[in-house]
Order: structure tokens, then C-alpha cells, then sequence
């Protein structure tokens, strides 16, 4: 079947040729440059994909009244290609739709309707939105499909590590219960968007947690210690290590592929009292690469003013800008922001990272290698002598990494990089405990962001909350002064998993250097009188920006004691 014409004034001609050659270029759908690019949202433009294609578009609601044909084209793949063959009951049963989300793609379209012999039977083709696909597919996975670990294959990633590559297959296929054990963990952390999957062992049994939001929260339990040791033994062979040393830890990786998904799982075997217990941690490669295209600072949430600032500091011409705050606190993910809101093109834009966590287009990424020899300081030096007008170094480690980050910054670079200390002012102590100049440091440095995630209200269940006398006394406030707040709560239901927080949003304090600023660093001032400095010029703190939070109903105070303290 042939698409019909393009409706040029839904879809200009120009907007298509970029796409198109884009599309190549971050190796990603023509459907996803063309909302990238035109700014729409992602319903705007399936909208104008259906109008030029003449096809039906499916929202979410019509695609779940659809009844899956995976007899036609099997789960595994309507997954990996994105499409769908099902029976829609509202045109009778014996009309058999043909769901892809990406029309310019004509042969796959032509496989799909050979693959399900379509012209033998009373079909029509429709178009929906990619995410919105994989929402209905992940209703059936739990059934269809699971991790196969014995169908393991050898391949390198971008580091020249060797991983395993492991395909999907039915859970009924899944003979050990060990192995449908670590792979059911897996594909049910994925699904529930965790960060890291927690192997815990005690004297009787072992326990599987999941970080979801930043918080460890409860999977399942298995009870017996042969058990607990089979499994970390199973992530032992996953990740290529020892699996007979146990008095020591280990750190390896593996890779799975899940809906056409390619996620690395980075391994911590830790040796405990009870035997071992491991840590896995996940990343999405492919949903991160998709994320990257489109990523800007305005989907961190963060406040205007922090938001000013930082957008600020990414568009000078040279400097160093800096990011703190503890793990997992969102640090790489701002630079990544605020780096893709500055690409145009006509500058070298150069990363060094351990390890790569989002694919950018036409920028040079360069994963870290220590067993190799390339040390962030050692990639470092060979970026400066690759013509680079910005630089993103993953974060600073050690004192050689931080002198030529701070020479390069001084040299007419603009230099990204992250440090993990508390706040924006305990920063400048960790630079000078690693040896770098004051005068130097001060003149390089632009600014400093310090950022916290806070778990967003659940939007299903949260509802309006008066703050109890122990909530108000975690913040030190009065009921006076709350009395126009807005304040929610989530109760807790299905889609929050009961803990009434859904998803996280930023909060950020931007110091932002000028010539007073300067001359305090440089002087090796009081951090108290940096801090009055500071002060004066309207800096707004962490805690300031959280509290507005809770004051818009967002978050709960409890939350901002939890990570602003």
C-alpha cells in the first residue's frame, strides 16, 4: 500500500528535508526530528502526520479497546518495530488493524502487511504515537515476555568493552527458577522506570528493591540462603566476574535488549556478613538517546530565576560552569540540558564521561577507560588539542583533573563539568583541598548550580492537605505563614504504587560570579562572607526554591526534609 501525498501545508517540504537528513544524523525516526524540530508536542504531530498520510490516528483510549493478533506478527517483534496488528470490536472483528507509528517508514509497512498477509484479509492502517504504543504493549508483556539468559551473545560497546547481549523470549520458556528469578527483577524494574535494582541477602533469605524515584521501595522476597547465593551467583555470570571470590568486591556489566531497547546494567558485588549482596544499575540507552534530542531546561522544572541563571552561564563564551549535589541528584542530566539548548552547530563541542549517559547528535563523546589508560585527566589533555570551543568533563575526580579543567577554562574554553559536594559554597573548598590556585579558580569560575530532586505528588491521587504541627515543625514554619500556600498531598494509589509521589522535578541555587564574588575567592575569604554576598545579590537557596514547591502543592514538606533538610 502506498502512502498518498504529503498535505504541504500541515508538513512544509523544507521541514521534511530536514527532518529527513537529521533523522540520519541522530539516528532516530523521521516522526521524532519533525517534532523536534518544528517544537510541536508529540500529539500535534502524529496530528499533522495523519492529516498528510490520510491515515485514522489513535489516541490512547481508542488503541486500548484494541485486541491484540500476535498469531500474525509476533510480540517480540511488533515491539521492536513499533507497530501493532490488532482486531478493533467497534468495526467488527473481522477488520484487522494495522497500527504503525512511523509512516514514513515503508518498508517496514511492507513487511508488516506481508508478515500478517493482510491482503487476504478486510484491513485498514492507522498511525499512533510511539509512546503511546508502548504503553499498550506493556499491558501484555508481563505475560509474553521475560529475559532469556541463555541465548547470550558477545558484543563491545562504545568503550571496547566486551558485554552480554541478551534477547527476549517467552516467560514459559524459563526452566531455572533462579534465572526467571534475576530476569523477571530486571524486566519488572524497567517497566516501573527504576534507577538501580537492590539484591540484599540476610541470615534466612534475600530481598529485591528497586530505587524509583530516588527511594528504595520493596519488590519481592525469596526465602532461603541457597537461593540468595544462586542468584548473585546467576548476576555473576551476567557480568562476566569471579564467581568463586566472595571476600572481595566486584564491578562489572552486562547489556539486555528489551522492545527493541538497549539497556546496560552496571554491577556492584558487595561481600556482607551474610554472604553477598549486589546492586544493579540501569540505563536505558535507547530511551535515553530519544530523550537527548529534545532535552531542554525547561523539562527539569526548575525555577525561573535558577532557570535565568543557568541559561545564563551556559551562553558565555568561555569559563568554567560547575554542578554539584550528591549522586543521583540530576547533575549530568542539567549539563546534558543545558549543552543541547546552546548546539547550533558551529561550535566543537567535546565530553569526556564515565559513562556515556545520553547520545547526543553531532557532539563528540568520549567514555572513560581506565583500564585502558584514559583517565578523565589523560582524555582531558588530548581534547585540548583537538580544536574543542566547549567542553563537558563527567565530573572531577582528582587534583590533576581539576588544574586542567581550570587552565582550560582560563584558555578561552567553556568548560561543563560536575563535582559532588553539599552546597554551591563547599565547592570552593574542595578545589582549593585539590590544589588549584585561588586567583586562578576565581578567574576561570563563572558559576556554580547545586541541585536536589524532589518526588513530584502523585497526579492521580494527590488532593489539598492542611499541614500538620510535625510537618510544619520539620521546616521550622508557622501556620501563619503557610495560610495562602496551596498545599497537596497524594494519598496514595495504582499508578504511584502507593506512595502518593509520582515522578521528580529540580530545585537548583545558581551562584553566579561577578567582580566581588571574585575577589572573595580570590582572597581566600571567610565562606560567611561569601555567603552575605551572595545574600545581597538575591541568590535564592535550595531550601528557598523547595518550599515554593510545596507552596504551588508539587511536593510535601516531608519530602523537603527528606532531601533539603
Amino acid at each position: 500500500m502506498s502512502a498518498p501525498l504529503l498535505d504541504t501545508h500541515a508538513l512544509s517540504p523544507d521541514l521534511l528535508v530536514r527532518a529527513r537528513r537529521h533523522a540520519q544524523e541522530w539516528d532516530c525516526s523521521v516522526p521524532e526530528a519533525i517534532q523536534h524540530l518544528s517544537g510541536w508536542t508529540a500529539q500535534t504531530t502524529m496530528q499533522a502526520l495523519s492529516a498528510a498520510f490520510a491515515y485514522d490516528l489513535m489516541d490512547a483510549l481508542a488503541l486500548h479497546g484494541l485486541r491484540p493478533r500476535f498469531d500474525l506478527i509476533a510480540f517480540s517483534e511488533c515491539t521492536e518495530r513499533g507497530l501493532a496488528v490488532a482486531n478493533d470490536p467497534s468495526d467488527g472483528l473481522d477488520l484487522v488493524c494495522l497500527v504503525i507509528s512511523d509512516p514514513f517508514d515503508a518498508a517496514t509497512l511492507a513487511w508488516a502487511q506481508r508478515r500478517a498477509d493482510l491482503a487476504r484479509q478486510r484491513h485498514r492502517v492507522v498511525i499512533a504515537d510511539l509512546e503511546e504504543l508502548r504503553t499498550f504493549f506493556a499491558r501484555f508483556e508481563g505475560s509474553m515476555r521475560a529475559i532469556d539468559g541463555s541465548t547470550e551473545q558477545e558484543d563491545q560497546d562504545e568503550s571496547g568493552e566486551v558485554a552480554a547481549t541478551i534477547s527476549l523470549v517467552d516467560i514459559a520458556a524459563q526452566r531455572s527458577s533462579i534465572v526467571k528469578l534475576v530476569n523477571s527483577a530486571i524486566h519488572d524494574a524497567l517497566q516501573m522506570g527504576a534507577s538501580d535494582i537492590h539484591w540484599e541477602s540476610d541470615a534466612t533469605s534475600l530481598r529485591v528493591l528497586c530505587r524509583i524515584d530516588g527511594v528504595l521501595v520493596p519488590v519481592t522476597q525469596v526465602s532461603g540462603r541457597e537461593a540468595a547465593e544462586q542468584a548473585i551467583s546467576r548476576i555473576k555470570v551476567m557480568a562476566d566476574l569471579d564467581i568463586a571470590e566472595r571476600r572481595i568486591p566486584q564491578d562489572g556489566r552486562f547489556k539486555v535488549r528489551v522492545n527493541g531497547r538497549e539497556v546496560d546494567l552496571r554491577v556492584s558485588i558487595m561481600p556482607s556478613i551474610f554472604g553477598e549482596d549486589a546492586v544493579l544499575r540501569l540505563l536505558d540507552r535507547k530511551a535515553l538517546s530519544g530523550e537527548a534530542v529534545s532535552l531542554r531546561l525547561d523539562d527539569l522544572r526548575l525555577g525561573a530565576q535558577a532557570m535565568t541563571a543557568i541559561r545564563r552561564l551556559a551562553r558565555m563564551p568561555h569559563g568554567m560552569v560547575l554542578v554539584t549535589g550528591p549522586t543521583g541528584s540530576g547533575k549530568t542530566t542539567t549539563l546534558y540540558a543545558a549543552i543541547t539548548e546552546i548546539h547550533t552547530g558551529r561550535d566543537k563541542i567535546v565530553t569526556i564521561e564515565d559513562p556515556v549517559e545520553y547520545r547526543l547528535p553531532r557532539i563528540l563523546q568520549i567514555p572513560v577507560n581506565e583500564k585502558k589508560g584514559l583517565t578523565f585527566a589523560r582524555g582531558l589533555r588530548s581534547i585540548l588539542r583537538h580544536d574543542p570551543d566547549k567542553i563537558m568533563v563527567g565530573e572531577i575526580r582528582d587534583d590533576e583533573t581539576a588544574q586542567i579543567a581550570v587552565q582550560a577554562a582560563l584558555t578561552g574554553h567553556l568548560v561543563f563539568t560536575t563535582v559532588h559536594a553539599n552546597s554551591v559554597f563547599d565547592v570552593l573548598g574542595r578545589f582549593l583541598h585539590m590544589g588549584v590556585d585561588a586567583y586562578s579558580f576565581a578567574a576561570a569560575l563563572n558559576g556554580i548550580v547545586s541541585q536536589r530532586l524532589l518526588r513530584m505528588n502523585c497526579p492521580q491521587c494527590s488532593c489539598a492537605h492542611a499541614p500538620t504541627a510535625e510537618e510544619l515543625a520539620l521546616a521550622d514554619l508557622q501556620l501563619e505563614s503557610v495560610s495562602t500556600w496551596e498545599m497537596r498531598k497524594g494519598i496514595g494509589c495504582a499508578h504511584c504504587r502507593g506512595t502518593g509521589y509520582k515522578g521528580r522535578l529540580a530545585v537548583a541555587e545558581v551562584l553566579v560570579l561577578d567582580d566581588a564574588a571574585r575577589e572573595l575567592i580570590a582572597s581566600k575569604a571567610p565562606i560567611l562572607q561569601l555567603k552575605e554576598r551572595a545574600n545581597r545579590s538575591g541568590m535564592r537557596t535550595i531550601l528557598d526554591e523547595a518550599l515554593a514547591c510545596v507552596a504551588n502543592g508539587q511536593t510535601t514538606l516531608e519530602e523537603v526534609a527528606r532531601v533539603a533538610g
